[in-house]
């Protein structure tokens, strides 16, 4: 990569001080969140990314009259050294688990009488208490009624226009009317007869609706407040047809401008009950909600809803993760082809735009599921590297080449990351490799008794790591959506996620396995399947889960030492190549079935 031109953000955050000035704010935080808590935002909320130049998917930007800082955790950290470099904005880095870490920092470093000032419409309510409670210790005043990007940012990208789109059956499995139904069981569980919902994809996955607003994500903005005879999808009029408005009228849905939902709020009888998720939904949304109405928080009920896939969506998934292996054999037959041929040397931007294009030939193929990350020696150490046309490697002479993709489709979301050599590897690098695979293999292999905490199962991928003495800074797994976000809750493998009751790990979840080992620069390796969470049995101990591998690609075994595999664990990498021959050769002809039979060797 190469050190941008960060002139740009110099000069934005000189003029974002002088606003601070006039409006009085001694500090100002500007959250990588929208109205909806989204971990990929549409462009008008974009507005860390904007400031600073750092374009990573996580971080917290803070201004001060004489300090401005980027607090982002380690999957980032050498991509923010490089994107913020003589940008005047500091890294700052946030240990794991420690995501609110410059809420401390505010506390430690503003005195009494002095002011913070953060949007509330995309300030998480359960943030934005640690922040009250911080701030209010150290006599310092939190500011959260006004947006300061609008005075500084005057291209600020409006709202996204795309259309509404109704899934369907045979892949929309459950009907609207199903899933609405079940939510207010749930609700009436909590003793609540109304729910806030401002979570994309649990908007998505209750309407049956998809849509375009995000990047990568197949969802629209809106706002959801269900009540017990009716529900309000508060959206911009325009995005829904006619016919679509019909068919959710017929379902007890109405339609209400997406500016309208803290009115409707502000409008809810004394008295009421009304359920929210203080972790996804904002400051703004819970201070509209007028003092005579009960609150109940909880988890939302459509989040387990919709993590727990059924048995028809699992075997969509399944079909699904066919063709998506089918596209990456024919895009790495190519790639084979392509980097032995005698001609100009392929770059990672050729990787992305190949891989795209061969999943775009596959039936029910949306979009991609996020930005594929391919990385050529060093830039594979770079976790969320992101090849660019300022900044990328050319693909020659000997290293490893990572790369990590994925599709929306109509039946399910896929997710893989895979190693490959080019050249002349190491020792050093199929040790490393090796380690990585046993790291997959063994969680990949385990039995649990239903409701394990997710993060629990972390370590077992990270023991053959660890006995080497080495380790990775990212979690092993997070749950996948199902034609929705590639990153979804409740379930979460990783340290930094706390083992609370709602990550129980339940049959029909679908979360990755990804561990990695990374030298930073020189190569990183990730070795990355989606897996399903199906029944093992029961008996005395309860009842047990056991993983259903879905992905169905070729692991390289050119980059395997097999001398530090056991024999437990080549019968295990045997058993699956056998599986993804069987199931991705009758939809494969030519260089491509060619070479998914040779990958598919037996160790």
């Amino acid at each position: 990569m190469h050190t941008q031109d960060n002139t740009a953000p110099a000069a934005r955050l000189a003029q974002l001080r002088h606003a601070m000035r006039e409006q009085r704010i001694d500090a100002l935080i500007v959250p990588s969140a929208d109205p909806h808590l989204s971990e990929y935002l549409p462009g008008r909320w974009q507005g860390r990314e904007w400031l600073s130049g750092f374009t990573g998917s996580v971080g917290t930007f803070i201004a001060t009259a004489d300090f401005a800082g980027v607090w982002t955790d380690a999957r980032y950290w050498t991509q923010a050294e490089t994107e913020l470099a003589g940008s005047g904005v500091q890294l700052m880095k946030i240990p794991s688990g420690a995501s609110v870490l410059y809420i401390d920092w505010l506390a430690a470093n503003l005195t009494a009488g002095q002011s913070v000032a953060v949007d509330g419409a995309v300030l998480g309510l359960a943030t934005a208490r640690l922040l009250e409670r911080a701030l209010a210790g150290a006599g310092v005043a939190l500011r959260s009624d006004i947006d300061l990007l609008d005075a500084v940012w005057r291209e600020r990208p409006g709202l996204p226009e795309g259309a509404v789109f109704e899934h369907l059956p045979p892949h929309a499995a459950l009907p609207r009317a199903a899933k609405l139904a079940a939510l207010r069981a749930a609700m009436a569980q909590h003793g609540a007869e109304r729910h806030i919902v401002s979570t994309l994809d649990d908007i998505a996955y209750l309407f049956n609706l998809r849509g375009a607003d995000v990047p990568y994500n197949p969802v629209f903005l809106a706002h959801a407040l269900i009540e017990p005879q009716r529900a309000t999808l508060f959206v911009a009029e325009a995005k829904v047809a006619p016919a679509l408005r019909a068919a959710l009228a017929a379902d007890g849905v109405e339609l209400a401008p997406y500016a309208a939902m803290p009115a409707a709020l502000a409008a809810l009888p004394s008295g009421a009950t009304l359920l929210l998720d203080p972790r996804r939904v904002t400051f703004g949304t819970r201070a509209a909600v007028p003092a005579g109405v009960g609150v109940v928080e909880a988890v939302n009920p459509s989040t387990f809803a919709k993590s727990r896939k059924t048995a028809a969506e699992a075997e969509h998934v399944r079909r699904t993760m066919e063709q998506d292996g089918a596209a990456l054999c024919e895009f790495f037959a190519w790639l084979e082809a392509a980097l032995a041929a005698p001609r100009a040397p392929l770059s990672e931007l050729d990787v992305d735009r190949e891989l795209c294009a061969a999943r775009a030939r596959r039936p029910g193929f949306v979009s991609p599921s996020f930005a594929t990350i391919a990385g050529f020696r060093a830039n594979g150490a770079i976790m969320h590297y992101r090849a660019t046309e300022a900044a990328h490697a050319a693909i020659e002479g000997d290293g490893l080449l990572l790369i990590d993709s994925g599709g929306q489709y109509l039946g399910g979301t896929t997710d893989i990351t895979r190693v490959v050599p080019v050249g002349a590897i190491t020792a050093e690098q199929r040790r490393d490799f090796t380690l990585v695979l046993k790291g997959v293999i063994a969680l990949s292999s385990a039995h649990f008794p239903r409701a394990t905490k997710s993060p629990m199962l972390d370590a077992l991928a990270r023991a053959p790591l660890w006995a080497a003495g080495a380790d990775f800074g990212h979690g092993t797994g997070h749950g996948v959506g199902y034609f929705l976000n590639v990153h979804e809750g409740p379930q979460s493998i990783s340290p930094s996620t706390a083992p609370e009751p709602h990550t129980a790990m339940q049959e029909g979840m679908i979360t990755s396995i990804e561990p990695g080992l990374y030298r930073p620069g020189r190569w990183g390796i990730r070795i990355e399947n989606l897996v399903l969470n199906v029944a093992a049995g029961s008996g005395e101990f309860g009842d047990f889960l056991r993983f259903e591998t879905l992905t169905l690609c070729p692991i390289d075994a050119r980059c395997i030492d097999p001398a530090l595999l056991r024999a437990d664990e080549l019968d295990w990498l045997n058993a699956y190549h056998a599986t993804v021959r069987a199931r991705l050769a009758p939809l494969l002809s030519g260089a491509a079935l060619a070479w998914l039979n040779t990958r598919t060797e037996a160790l």
